[in-house]
């Protein structure tokens, strides 16, 4: 899915803005900063719709439409939101942008076997991104993008750091303290929602037992970029022991 991501490099500008949301966000109040990070990934998303295909399978719409507001309901912070949408690719993946924006290929449905509680872990681990900063921080430290902003008015500053890094960056930024801060957030989002907490355990074990050669494939890069498959087990097995 790599060389898809990296075609966005050649999308047309998002609608003129002013970068003031990234000064605004540290000056502002949290809902200022929220809302102007919901307005980026926002633009991220439409430029994102524009190239890739939506999944519409009933199947994967009725398991997103299910866990979306069960999961969100549970989100602490009110100012918060989130959007979920499944995009056609043959390789597992997703990945969350700014503002709540949560983008998952069919093709992870289908490695959890269309289990609601898998996925459901899958989206909580994005909202953790999310909701820790994790996302947008990505984004602010970016050099790119953090060196255009210095310029207002700004001409399609996202755009240009989609052409600078690829969208390929959304997927594997993240350091591993970030992606199992994730995990123990989406396991206590899932567990509130009422998703079955052990599911992540499930999967995750079953993806351990992936890791040959002939099936290694099917798992993809989503998966090869976090925590090894027996820590994040031992650590999300600490937090539903408490």
């Amino acid at each position: 899915m790599s060389g898809l991501f990296y075609s966005l490099g050649r999308m047309a500008g998002p609608k003129i803005r002013k970068v003031k949301w990234m000064w605004k966000s540290m000056t502002g109040t949290e809902a200022d900063a929220i809302k102007q990070e919901n307005e980026v990934g926002r633009d991220l998303a439409n430029e994102i719709r524009s190239r890739l295909e939506i999944d519409k399978n009933p199947k994967t719409l009725k398991i997103l439409s299910d866990s979306a507001p069960r999961l969100a309901a549970c989100v602490a912070n009110r100012f918060r939101t989130f959007s979920f949408e499944s995009i056609i690719s043959s390789e597992p993946n997703a990945f969350a942008l700014p503002g709540g924006f949560i983008f998952v290929t069919n093709s992870l449905f289908e490695l959890c076997q269309w289990n609601q509680d898998e996925v459901a872990f899958i989206l909580a681990h994005e909202m953790g991104h999310v909701i820790r900063g994790h996302a947008m921080n990505r984004i602010m430290s970016n050099f790119a993008i953090t060196a255009a902003s210095r310029a207002v008015p700004v001409r399609g500053a996202i755009t240009g750091w989609i052409k600078k890094v690829g969208v390929q960056y959304l997927e594997s930024a993240y350091s591993q303290d970030m992606e199992s801060q994730a995990d123990k957030l989406a396991v206590l989002l899932i567990d509130s929602a009422g998703f079955k907490p052990d599911a992540s355990i499930k999967l995750l074990r079953r993806l351990e037992e992936m890791k040959s050669p002939e099936q290694e494939s099917k798992v993809g890069s989503y998966f090869s970029t976090h925590p090894p498959y027996w820590q994040r087990i031992r650590d999300i097995e600490k937090v539903l022991s408490k």
